[in-house]
């Protein structure tokens, strides 16, 4: 059955998306990376936004590219992702005034290009992934999958929708990441939950994803990313938190990394 074949990416992609909406509010200078190790688990996250100059009290357009890694020290098969928490920064702006959405189930048994179809004016990223499938008595199987990321309306709540079709072995899975509050120096979370009807197989190993979009409404031109570098008026660059991204595992485990940079004004 093909909603079979759908479920092997399905915590992979869970992953993939939140983390790329981490970077829908962030401020990222030029493409680094920090990396959190808890026990033998490893966390690396990197990224960069452009442009890199921005205004110092008002937001201003602005792309997101993230690079987000998974992996043990040991070479140990990674446990599975239950939850992942993206913190997003309190000076970001994440804007769908106007912007198109997308429902969940016109994702539903799509490859890329009919999900393109059914809500491509809903688009707001993409991406690719990397997980590995393990099946009783079989080696892993490395999967590679092609990202999409929707804007959408989730039980009344702003949300994305995260689209992501594989080629070998056929394969797609839709994930809402719905929009919720956060704490401490990140007011507000992208949060992802993956059940364990899911099945144990999917391991994420690495995504990349790309947020840009601007868009017309009411005869103005917006951009569903805007930021902006708060600095005293004597300073030209400020330094600042971006994101955080926390994973939690099937075993208990949890581990998260937080990206901070720097930034210019104009």
């Amino acid at each position: 059955m093909r909603a079979q074949k759908h479920r092997p990416l399905v915590g992979a992609v869970a992953v993939a998306l939140l983390g790329a909406a981490i970077l829908a509010l962030g401020h990222l200078g030029r493409a680094a990376g920090e990396q959190t190790q808890r026990g033998d688990l490893v966390s690396a996250l990197k990224g960069e936004l452009r442009p890199l100059a921005l205004p110092r009290d008002h937001p201003a357009p602005v792309g997101v590219h993230l690079e987000a890694r998974l992996r043990t020290d040991d070479g140990s098969l990674l446990p599975r992702v239950t939850r992942l928490e993206l913190g997003l920064p309190s000076q970001g702006v994440l804007s769908t005034k106007g912007l198109p959405t997308c429902r969940p189930r016109q994702l539903r048994n799509t490859r890329s290009g009919e999900a393109l179809m059914a809500c491509g004016p809903a688009l707001v990223g993409r991406g690719r992934l990397e997980a590995l499938v393990t099946l009783p008595g079989q080696g892993p199987i490395a999967v590679h999958a092609r990202l999409l990321a929707f804007n959408a309306l989730v039980g009344g709540r702003r949300a994305v929708l995260l689209h992501a079709g594989a080629a070998n072995p056929p394969t797609a899975a839709v994930l809402p990441l719905l929009v919720s509050k956060g704490t401490g120096r990140f007011g507000r979370a992208l949060i992802g939950r993956i059940g364990p009807a899911l099945g144990p197989w999917p391991r994420l190993r690495q995504f990349t994803v790309t947020l840009f979009r601007r868009y017309d409404y009411a005869g103005s031109r917006c951009s569903y990313l805007s930021a902006s570098c708060p600095t005293a008026p004597s300073l030209t660059a400020g330094f600042a938190s971006v994101a955080r991204v926390s994973y939690r595992f099937a075993d208990g485990r949890q581990i998260a990394t937080a990206i901070a940079r720097s930034c210019r004004t104009r």
